[in-house]
C-alpha cells in the first residue's frame, strides 16, 4: 500500500510539475548554439525542476528553495585519491580545503572559491567537482566557502561570510601550504558578485597581503539598467531568463516581487542616481558588435518615490559591485572576466571590463561565443551534460591560474 501511494504521489507530482513547466516563460534556443538538442533538454529539465519545486511548496511537502538545493547536490562525485580533502572552519565559516597529495618544495598558489546560486542555493557539495578540477589542473590549494544561505540567513550574511573567509585565508595562507602573495579569489554567477564585492572590500586593508587576482565568471554586477542589449537579446534564452533573473535576485534580498515590472522600466532609479550612474552603466559603453543581434533603446519611465525608497538596497556595491566608487575600482587586482554571448548578464561583464581597464587594471577577458549562463558549472559533469563552451571556459581559467 505504501509503495502504491508513493508511486501515485510521484506521478501526480510529475503531472503537476509539467503543467507548471508550461506556465513558466518559454525559452528560445538561439541559433548561435550548435548543441541545440542538448540545450533544449537542459532547459526543459530546469523548468521542470522549478515547476516541481513550486508545486511541492504550494502543497506543503517541501519548500521550493530546499528542493532546489537538493536537486543541485544530486550526483555526488566519486572519491579522488589524488587529493587531500578536509572540512574546517575559518572562524565561524565552514570551508572545504582541497590539496594535491603530491609533495611540493615550495608554497603553492591558493584559490578561494565562492559558489553561485543567487545567495539561496548552492553548496560545497554542489561545487565539489569544480573545486577538485581546479585543484588537480593547476596544482593549487583550493578552498570552497560554505557561506550561509538566504532566506534562513538574510542578505548580506553571504558577503560577510565570504569576506571573513578571505581575511582568514590571507592571514593563515602559509599554514595551508599557500604563498600569501599568490591568493586568487573566484566565483561564478552570484559567486562572481561576491568575489567582486570581497575584492573591493579588501583594497584598503593594509594589514593583509594583497590579492593576486580575481576571477569573475558571468557575474551579476549592476541593478541600474535591466534593459541593456544583453537583457533584450537574451530575455528568453535559457537558463537565466530575464524575468527569472530578477525574481531570484529579489527573493535573495527579500524584496516584494510585485515591483518587478517597475524595476524593468527603471522606476527604481532616481534622477540623481541616473545622473551619477550613467557614466558607468549605459548601452553607449557596450561595443557595437554586441548590438548587432538586435537592440532598441527604450525610454526610461519616471522614477517612483515609493519604489526608489524600497529599492535603495540594490545600489549597495555589495549587491551591485559595478557601482563602486572610482577610488575603489582603481585599486583592484588583476582580473580574469568571463562572459557568455547568450546570457542576460553579458553586458554587466562588459561594463565592468571597461571600468577596470579605464583605471589601468589588467583584464584577461574570455568571451564564449556559444556560451550561456551556467555553462562553466556544467563543464565538470559527464559528457551528456556538459557543453563545449563550458569546457573552453574552464581551459581558459586554468591557463590564467597557471600564470599566477
Amino acid at each position: 500500500m505504501g509503495i502504491l501511494l508513493a508511486i501515485f504521489l510521484t506521478v501526480l507530482a510529475a503531472i503537476v510539475a509539467i503543467s507548471f513547466y508550461y506556465e513558466h516563460p518559454k525559452g528560445e534556443i538561439p541559433h548561435g548554439i550548435s548543441e541545440r538538442q542538448k540545450f533544449y533538454v537542459l532547459h526543459f529539465l530546469m523548468n521542470f525542476g522549478f515547476g516541481l519545486a513550486t508545486f511541492l511548496d504550494k502543497v506543503g511537502i517541501i519548500s521550493e528553495v530546499h528542493l532546489l538545493r537538493v536537486i543541485m547536490e544530486t550526483i555526488p562525485p566519486l572519491k579522488d585519491t589524488r587529493l587531500l580533502i578536509k572540512d574546517v572552519r575559518f572562524e565561524r565559516v565552514k570551508v572545504r580545503i582541497y590539496q594535491p597529495k603530491a609533495s611540493s618544495n615550495s608554497l603553492r598558489r591558493g584559490m578561494l572559491y565562492f559558489h553561485g546560486g543567487v545567495g539561496r542555493l548552492g553548496s560545497i557539495r554542489a561545487y565539489e567537482r569544480t573545486c577538485r578540477y581546479f585543484c588537480r589542473k593547476t596544482n593549487s590549494v583550493v578552498v570552497c566557502v560554505e557561506y550561509r544561505l538566504a532566506p534562513e540567513h538574510p542578505y548580506p550574511a553571504q558577503f560577510e561570510d565570504c569576506l571573513t573567509a578571505a581575511i582568514h585565508f590571507l592571514r593563515t595562507a602559509q599554514d595551508h601550504g599557500v604563498d600569501p602573495s599568490r591568493v586568487v579569489i573566484c566565483g561564478d554567477s552570484s559567486g562572481g558578485t561576491l568575489t567582486a564585492a570581497v575584492a573591493q572590500a579588501l583594497v584598503n586593508r593594509r594589514d593583509l597581503p594583497k590579492l593576486r587576482a580575481q576571477i569573475l565568471i558571468y557575474p551579476f554586477l549592476q541593478s541600474v539598467d535591466f534593459d541593456l542589449p544583453s537583457y533584450q537579446q537574451n530575455a528568453r534564452v535559457p537558463i537565466l531568463l530575464k524575468e527569472r533573473t530578477l525574481v531570484l535576485g529579489l527573493k535573495y534580498i527579500n524584496l516584494d516581487l510585485g515591483f518587478i515590472k517597475e524595476l524593468f522600466k527603471g522606476c527604481h532609479v532616481s534622477e540623481q542616481q541616473r545622473l551619477k550612474y550613467q557614466k558607468w552603466v549605459s548601452p553607449d559603453h557596450i561595443p557595437h558588435e554586441f548590438k548587432t543581434r538586435g537592440y532598441k533603446p527604450s525610454p526610461k519611465s519616471p522614477p517612483s518615490e515609493e519604489i526608489c525608497e524600497m529599492a535603495k538596497l540594490v545600489f549597495d556595491p555589495v549587491f551591485s559591485p559595478l557601482l563602486a566608487e572610482d577610488s575603489v575600482i582603481a585599486q583592484l587586482p588583476e582580473t580574469f572576466l568571463l562572459t557568455c554571448e547568450f546570457d542576460v548578464l553579458r553586458d554587466d561583464g562588459l561594463l565592468y571590463k571597461k571600468r577596470l581597464e579605464d583605471h589601468g587594471i589588467k583584464v584577461t577577458w574570455c568571451h564564449l561565443e556559444e556560451g550561456f549562463h551556467g555553462t562553466v558549472f556544467l563543464a565538470v559533469f559527464a559528457r551528456l551534460i556538459r557543453f563545449r563552451s563550458g569546457t573552453q571556459g574552464l581551459e581558459k581559467i586554468v591557463n590564467f591560474l597557471r600564470l599566477m
